[in-house]
């Protein structure tokens, strides 16, 4: 016996024996690899998938497409009244503000204040409230239907 005591006689010299990972997604589709982990003995699952791939339309949409299509009423978007945009634009005005640093003023784009005072824009009740507040006047209020 050596001096730095007796031996470990219990290692294990047993083969190890390391496996990859049988690919899945895209990689599982391919065959060279499908064929690789065939004759490496791993599990291969395959699913065929209904009406894969395919740019075919439904039936359903098609039904849809016709009511849309028979639809006569007409959908408006609110617009901003005369008299609103009118009030923004004499209120600007009397401040002397052009329409970019009255937009600046705001914290809004020049392009939303000429809609606004051109009637284009769709109402919106807390940016009529921030001018108001920039404007220091009381603007009417759109109807609300």
């Amino acid at each position: 016996m050596s001096k730095s005591g007796p031996i470990n006689t219990t290692q294990d010299w047993e083969t190890v024996v390391f496996k990859k990972k049988v690919p899945t997604g895209p990689k599982a589709t391919d065959e060279k690899l499908v064929s690789q982990a065939r004759q490496a003995g791993g599990e291969i699952e395959t699913l065929k998938k209904f009406n894969a791939g395919g740019n075919k339309a439904t039936p359903g949409t098609v039904v849809n497409a016709a009511k849309l299509d028979a639809e006569t009423e007409s959908f408006e978007l609110p617009k901003v009244p005369k008299g609103l945009s009118d009030a923004i634009r004499d209120g600007r005005m009397a401040k002397k503000w052009k329409q970019k640093q009255f937009a600046q003023a705001i914290n809004e784009l020049a392009s939303l204040i000429t809609d606004y005072e051109n009637g284009k824009a769709i109402p919106n009740g807390q940016l009529i409230a921030k001018i108001e507040r920039a404007l220091g006047v009381k603007l009417p209020r759109p109807p609300k239907k």
